[in-house]
């Protein structure tokens, strides 16, 4: 209940005015942060149920863009002139329905033949749709509603945007360093019902006021008759929603497949994409969107250097460099729909365009981009997309002009792809060259920044003639994408090995000659760390049962004995069809009827599955977008479950960037395990005929049955810090294994 100088609006008192301006904002601030806490834990909450993948989190995001614009089209159609005044009370029926849904809870789990994304979806919408569509419906419908008052700023209310976006921002830099360490999900959900409550009462005193003090008439008969919004700027409203949207997508996918599908990994980006918007929306927009814009082509340039040279910077600078461009493109893109913004009268439809573009971006990036690429293209299409927003503003080219600018294209795509040619005719390795022989070529285009349509064609131009002619000397036999990643297949070392590659990271090798074809490479030769255990542990070269969790090109099936029976659980059926397909591997044929594949979440499957083994092998964790939940106290009592007594739990954890050791043993020693862990350099040598630095980490509950390796001055016995805390299925910590951080 307000009290009576906050209703009596009439008084014009300062305070009185004051007061209802920060209920509106305060509602606001809590919506926002209620609906950008919900993602990541429902997302998070998904991944037991469908892999690591940075997918969970794209279609959960895509999810939440949806519900947002079917918010913004019901507070738009429900805020409308000329409406009685009853249909005030439709958005807080809204929020009050949706509190019959609380707390969230998502049981289901998803069966053998669904698709992922598909059944993803349909759970969201199932569980969550309903708050979800009451918490959209907030930024719209209270900014409408505090527009119809006689309070100062009620002409322009866009600054109420700014809190609702700090609340968004606040939730997601909030849970990964606050909520998620804190509380496990089921308290977060109790927690996060509680705190819908409390908006349900917020909005309702909204609704008390804004009853009261209802200027609709006004706004109705007094709207400005020039005011005129044409499709060309409805257009422009949507692509410059929709470049963000998508790039921001693309940036948490390139950098959480090389890392981790966490929460903390996945807010960054968009912690930096609504920042923008709090900044946009800000006094100082104009400024700070005309920086950010001056600075997009540098950054765009430097950045397309790297993809069309087929390069990174290490990870630690890499990954700022995307981060800062895309917080440069989403704050140009912003800061113009920011100078844009419509009157009031307008206000719903600016932000339905708005969430409509948004949605747009999620759904190319979740669901189109996918199906029609078999890499991760979208990226740099929107990259290039982001070069050409200027000239959304330009006036139309005279055909001279676009004679021009496809000539400049022509140069810089021969340029480019001669530049290419060279370097890989002559087998140039060497990065710095590589990168500063295509930094002068995208010198050239940087020269015609100022000219938006020119230089946006001159990147794409780079960077389609530098993948085709790379292409052209790099053997791809074959490339596919799924909902899990992208794969490829293609002649390595030479020509003397078939490789498989799952975004930057390699998972197995077989070689092409014959007489090597049953030769376990990479991370499992002989005189690996699994080799070596194999030939001394009697409890696995002796077990008639072994899981593996992990399939890659089936490597450890050339273990197979003739009396063991082997099963690989494989959450992607386009690895079986590789790791099958004999034009290329062997592994899986020449095992037979000993090796079994199940597919679907490794987790899910051995927990129901019907019998129990000597050895459990975990081979999921080497860099593409590792999955945490099977590295959690959850997932080590299925294991243990699924394990003969006395039985080796064997972790594969070879990482180009995360040191998962401590952790792990801090897992292993709470449950009383004995363990050791090699972690095995290579030579040149050793790399070039197939190996790599392979990392493994042996668990069993009987000392006796690791004691051939601990007495082995390879491996080391295993100690975590008591201060290192256990991973479970509420709690993870990535950052504190970050190699470049610790």
């Amino acid at each position: 209940m307000v009290g009576e100088s906050v209703l009596a609006i009439g008084s014009r008192t300062v305070p009185a005015r004051r007061v209802v301006a920060a209920l509106f904002a305060s509602a606001l601030f809590l919506s926002a942060f209620l609906l950008f806490v919900l993602e990541p834990m429902v997302a998070k909450s998904m991944l037991p149920k469908l892999g690591g993948t940075p997918m969970v989190w794209n279609t959960c995001v895509m999810f939440f863009q949806a519900a947002l614009l079917v918010g913004y089209v019901a507070a738009h159609l429900l805020t409308r002139a000329g409406l009685p005044p009853r249909v005030t009370w439709v958005y807080p029926a809204v929020v009050a329905g949706a509190i019959v849904t609380l707390p969230l809870s998502f049981t289901r789990v998803p069966a053998p033949g669904d698709h992922p994304a598909a059944w993803l979806f349909d759970e969201l919408v199932r569980v969550a749709a309903l708050p979800t569509t009451a918490l959209a419906m907030s930024a719209p419908a209270l900014q409408a509603w505090f527009a119809r008052t006689q309070l100062p700023g009620a002409s322009d209310p866009y600054f109420l945007y700014a809190a609702s976006n700090a609340g968004s921002l606040l939730a997601l830099l909030a849970y990964p360093t606050v909520i998620e360490p804190g509380l496990g999900l089921q308290p977060q959900a109790r927690v996060w019902a509680a705190a819908f409550v409390v908006l349900a009462l917020l909005v309702g005193t909204c609704a008390v006021i804004t009853r009261r003090h209802d200027q609709r008439s006004l706004q109705a008969g007094d709207m400005p008759s020039h005011v005129v919004i044409d499709s060309a700027q409805r257009i422009r409203w949507i692509m410059l929603a929709f470049i963000p949207s998508s790039l921001m997508l693309g940036v948490t996918t390139y950098i959480s497949t090389d890392i981790a599908a966490v929460p903390l990994i996945w807010v960054v980006p968009l912690a930096l994409y609504l920042a923008t918007f709090v900044i946009a929306f800000g006094q100082r927009a104009p400024g700070t969107g005309a920086a950010a814009e001056r600075r997009v082509p540098l950054l765009a340039t430097t950045v397309a250097v790297f993809m069309a040279s087929n390069t990174a910077l290490p990870v630690q600078f890499d990954i700022p460099l995307h981060l800062a461009m895309l917080m440069a493109v989403a704050l140009m893109c912003h800061g113009r729909l920011a100078a844009e913004r419509p009157p009031a009268q307008h206000l719903t439809e600016f932000y339905l365009l708005l969430s409509f573009g948004g949605m747009m971006g999620g759904l190319f990036n979740t669901l189109i981009a996918p199906l029609v690429f078999n890499g991760v293209f979208e990226y740099p299409l929107l990259l290039v997309c982001a070069c050409a927003v200027p000239a959304l503003y330009a006036h139309k080219p005279r055909t001279a002009d676009s004679m021009r600018d496809l000539g400049y294209a022509a140069v810089a795509a021969g340029t480019a792809a001669a530049v290419n040619v060279a370097l890989l005719h002559n087998g140039v390795q060497s990065v710095p060259v590589r990168v500063v022989a295509m930094g002068a070529v995208a010198l050239v285009a940087f020269t015609q920044a100022r000219h938006p349509t020119r230089f946006a064609m001159m990147i794409a131009a780079m960077l389609v003639a530098s993948t085709v002619t790379q292409r052209a000397y790099t053997t791809v036999l074959e490339a596919e994408r799924t909902f899990f990643g992208t794969y490829r297949v293609g002649l390595g070392g030479g020509g003397r090995f078939y490789a498989l590659f799952h975004g930057t990271t390699i998972h197995g090798l077989q070689a092409v000659d014959p007489s090597r074809r049953n030769e376990p490479l990479v991370y499992y030769h002989r005189s690996a760390p699994f080799g070596q255990a194999f030939e001394r542990l009697p409890r696995l070269h002796d077990a008639s049962d072994v899981a593996v969790i992990g399939l890659g090109v089936g490597s450890l099936a050339a273990y197979a004995e003739a009396s063991q029976r082997w099963v690989f659980f494989e959450i992607d059926p386009a690895i079986e069809r590789i790791a099958r397909d004999q034009r290329y591997f062997h592994f899986l044929e020449s095992c037979g009827s000993r090796c079994e594949i199940v597919l679907g979440d490794a987790r899910l499957s051995l927990g129901r599955f019907d019998r129990r083994f000597d050895a459990i092998v975990l081979d999921a964790f080497s860099s593409d977008s590792i999955p945490v939940h099977l590295l959690t106290r959850e997932a080590l009592d299925t294991y243990l479950q699924r394990l003969k007594p006395g039985g080796l739990l064997m972790f594969h954890i070879s990482n180009k960037y995360l040191r998962l050791g401590p952790p792990l043993a801090r897992l292993v020693r709470e449950r009383g395990l004995v363990s050791v862990e090699q972690d095995q350099p290579v030579s040149a040598a050793d790399v070039r005929t197939g190996r790599v630095e392979s990392d493994w980490l042996v668990a069993s509950a009987d000392a006796d049955a690791i004691g051939l390796l601990a007495s082995d001055r390879r491996w080391i016995p295993v100690t975590a810090p008591k201060e290192v805390p256990v991973w479970t299925d509420d709690y993870s910590n990535i950052l504190s294994t970050l190699k470049f951080l610790n």
